[in-house]
């Protein structure tokens, strides 16, 4: 994806709950959206991801790449990539995978700088991580020109 205008969505997957976050046109700040749950068993719930797609105008889509700390691909990072690839398949539009590892750990700390407890809101976390992850992505490729 290049640098450009239109809406990026941040995708922070997880097995149970997806956290999303949405750029604003230009690309420039990202913010929290929504948190998708997935019932144990059950599917991604495509279907719920393609509706805010188009609700939101979406032109493409980062999901974050869960290494882990050598930087090395589990079972999560094959999930992802299986994630992207459909979200990809399904919606038309361009999907660039992101280095995630320290944004889960990085929302946690912003929730308690800002004075907040972390416990009984992980949506809340879910949403925030995927913000960082998008506004990381987007920084990084602003200053490279990705």
């Amino acid at each position: 994806m290049t640098g450009g205008s239109g809406r990026l969505l941040g995708v922070d997957w997880g097995e149970r709950r997806i956290g999303l976050a949405l750029s604003d046109e230009t690309q420039t700040l990202a913010q929290p959206l929504t948190t998708l749950t997935r019932r144990t068993g059950k599917r991604f719930p495509m279907r719920q991801l393609l509706t805010l797609l188009d609700r939101h105008a979406v032109t493409g889509v980062v999901v974050g790449l869960p290494l882990d700390q050598d930087g090395a691909e589990g079972d999560a990072a094959t999930a992802a990539r299986t994630l992207a690839a459909a979200i990809a398949q399904h919606s038309g539009k361009p999907v660039a995978l992101w280095d995630e590892r320290l944004t889960t750990a990085r929302a946690l700390q912003a929730v308690r700088d800002l004075g907040g407890t972390t416990r009984g809101r992980k949506d809340d976390v879910d949403a925030l991580a995927a913000t960082v992850l998008l506004q990381h992505y987007m920084d990084a490729r602003r200053g490279s020109g990705i």
